[in-house]
């Protein structure tokens, strides 16, 4: 494997897998939900270094690909606006949305391709920028993310406030990563025995959140870093948890975070956002998983600003939880996208009969083969 072919620290990494075989006793099925530590478990082939006992399950980490659909359709029409310049992440453009409207191209891209003014931007901030030199043009950022992006979100709407940059207008679809974790976990039928958390959420919100969860459930849930490493560490740590019956929130990942996370950004937020319930993508409608914008924010919502709020677009009705009842399961045929399974854990992207061969990176079916940090990416470039 390229693990110990390429990885610097190999011999390390060898000893944590040989000491997590040492303490295996029975199988454990433990989710990650970050798609930076899917992409490390998948290119280093950290799971083939583990006993078979252990079930590494892919979840929700990737913040593009949770996206629901329907905001996209949103996003796409928005575009197509004469008046409008959309700005957004550049792995959002080629994600599909529902294709609900009519005659609407099924992703930001085509809609560039039509003559949409959509430009790629690496902060909400050069949105702003771009919203201060084209006054006769509404500037619209398309904000995705975890709670990492957010505050930052939270600064450019604090700074068109401040500057009464009155052409600027943000589609808000930042979602939370606790309640997915706990919708996953009240699913009947739920695999999920322990979690790796991600390591650059709890650097912006901390992990308070986390130990009712681990208390509820009975699972563990160890805050994990990104690197190889940093993932044999978070999985010994989760499986040496299970092995003796705790379910404790651990840091892995102190390097980078603290209890409390990072509370200058946790304010901003704060002071911008509230908490709503959000459609995700393969997961259907979540409780209080969002943010929206305060009301003394509202004038700077795109979707109330274009009359978007009351939009007969329907989410991701495919979105909910399954089970594993057989008795309401079916078997895809060519051509299907089974996204929503591999967003929830439930499949890995091998089990799609579409995988690598109607759907690839050039022609995606679905939002995971399309993010740098979906799943189906993942296994597309590294083990296909």
């Amino acid at each position: 494997m390229k693990f110990v072919d390429e990885y610097r620290d190999r011999d390390l990494a060898q000893k944590y897998a040989a000491a997590i075989h040492e303490i295996v006793t029975q199988p454990w099925s433990i989710m990650e939900i970050c798609g930076g530590q899917t992409h490390a478990i998948v290119k280093y082939g950290i799971d083939t270094l583990l006993p078979p006992q252990i079930n590494l399950i892919h979840g929700p980490g990737c913040p593009v690909c949770v996206t629901d659909g329907a905001m996209i359709d949103r996003a796409i029409a928005l575009a197509l606006r004469p008046e409008v310049i959309l700005c957004s992440f550049g792995d959002m453009l080629r994600v599909p949305g529902l294709r609900q409207i009519p005659d609407q191209p099924a992703d930001l891209l085509s809609a560039k391709a039509l003559g949409a003014d959509v430009r790629t931007v690496y902060s909400p901030l050069d949105a702003l920028q771009i919203a201060a030199a084209n006054p006769d043009q509404i500037v619209i950022f398309f904000g995705v993310g975890f709670e990492t992006t957010a505050p930052a979100t939270a600064m450019t709407v604090y700074q068109a406030d401040q500057r009464q940059i009155t052409n600027f207008a943000l589609l808000a679809s930042h979602v939370l990563v606790p309640p997915a974790m706990e919708l996953i976990l009240a699913a009947p039928h739920c695999q999920v025995q322990g979690f790796l958390a991600a390591g650059h959420v709890c650097t912006v919100m901390g992990y308070g959140e986390y130990p009712p969860i681990a208390s509820r459930y009975g699972v563990p849930i160890v805050v994990t870093g990104f690197e190889p490493i940093d993932v044999l560490q978070g999985i010994y740590l989760c499986v040496q948890q299970l092995e003796s019956g705790q379910a404790q929130v651990v840091n892995q990942y102190a390097r980078s975070v603290r209890s409390e996370g990072n509370l200058t950004a946790q304010n901003l937020v704060q002071r911008v956002f509230e908490v709503t319930d959000q459609y995700w993508r393969g997961l259907g409608l979540i409780p209080r998983s969002g943010l929206g914008l305060r009301a003394e924010y509202q004038r700077f919502d795109a979707m109330q600003r274009f009359g978007l709020a009351n939009a007969c677009l329907e989410p991701n009705l495919q979105a909910e939880i399954v089970t594993n009842d057989s008795s309401t399961s079916s078997e895809p045929v060519e051509g299907d996208c089974i996204s929503g399974l591999i967003l929830q854990g439930v499949a890995k992207p091998p089990s799609c009969p579409s995988f690598g061969r109607v759907c690839n990176p050039e022609n995606p079916l679905g939002a995971p083969m399309v993010s740098s940090e979906g799943a189906c990416a993942a296994y597309y470039r590294y083990r296909r």
